[in-house]
């Protein structure tokens, strides 16, 4: 029995019962939401968002858009209030794993869903402090410092946006639809008769157990598929996607755009991996869509 360390660290992991061959989680569960909460935010972010609201009541904004970026989501009809943000600094523990079997690691994909939904959760709360009815533009950043080689810091930021005209473009739940488009995609979704709902995701952390040396040997100097690494990655891509959907369920979306599955270590060793599969669920508003037709732009540059 192998037990999962990082690789920078020599010490024993704390014991923990082994997940049986096969063992996989259900998705991990969404943190709780309350409209006009303040739990987890600090004093400083309380007081932050005091001067905001002040801010915000004379026309001033903070945000991270780019130039361009400000100009369209301002032409749909939207005004930035605010920069927002959440942060969760979390402990992220060990789990025991055979060193010959592929299995999804509960405990580690647990831990880092319910990080990143701690931060999303803080920043949606402040958005929703500024009266907001959504966030545009947002970014999810993990961060490892020096004095915790097991914490890492789930950073979410992005711009918090109100309907010039009044209309709600809450999600379905009632919170701040939440969208990481850029300004630009942010605008051509809305023309063409759609509108974000909320920044749906799924993750799996995965063991990827190692081949045998007889069967190693067999394979020197062939080509020849991985049959065991294949349906490990297979499976744990799945896995994430499978979750990223039944996210975008829960919100009544009709789609998702801008997936994508982001791979990373994490530092956990080379043989475990998580898949983060992200992207923006969205609904109709309209039965009919009008596509822009594609402007040619020819670069001055040569």
């Amino acid at each position: 029995m192998g037990f999962l360390k990082r690789d920078d660290d020599n010490s024993p992991a704390p014991a923990q019962s082994a997940a049986p061959p096969g063992f996989t989680e259900e998705a991990p569960h969404a943190a709780s939401y309350e409209a006009g909460s303040l739990a987890g935010i600090p004093e400083s972010g309380r007081e932050r968002i005091a001067r905001m609201k002040q801010e915000v009541a004379r026309g001033f904004f903070t945000s991270d858009l780019s130039v361009d970026e400000f100009l369209l989501v301002k032409q749909s009809g939207f005004e930035p209030l605010g920069l927002v943000l959440g942060s969760s600094i979390y402990h992220i523990g060990f789990q025991q794993a055979m060193w010959n079997q592929s299995q999804e690691l509960g405990i580690l994909t647990q831990a880092m869903y319910h990080a990143r939904e701690l931060a999303m959760t803080r920043m949606e709360e402040e958005a929703d402090q500024l009266g907001a009815d959504g966030i545009v533009g947002v970014r999810l950043d993990i961060g490892r410092y020096e004095w915790g080689a097991d914490l890492a810091e789930f950073i979410s930021v992005g711009t918090a946006v109100k309907h010039r005209g009044g209309e709600l473009h809450r999600a379905p739940n009632g919170r701040p639809f939440t969208s990481d488009l850029s300004g630009q995609d942010f605008t051509k979704l809305l023309r063409a008769g759609y509108r974000p709902v909320g920044l749906v995701m799924g993750n799996c952390v995965y063991h990827v157990g190692r081949q045998g040396m007889l069967a190693s040997l067999k394979q020197v100097g062939r080509n020849v598929e991985m049959p065991n690494y294949t349906q490990a990655l297979y499976e744990a891509r799945e896995l994430a996607m499978e979750r990223l959907q039944n996210e975008a369920d829960e919100l009544q979306a009709g789609g998702i755009v801008g997936a994508r599955i982001v791979e990373r270590s994490h530092g956990w060793g080379s043989h475990v991996i998580e898949f983060f599969a992200i992207g923006t669920a969205v609904v109709a508003t309209s039965t009919e869509h009008e596509i822009e037709k594609p402007a040619l732009v020819l670069p001055l540059t040569g």
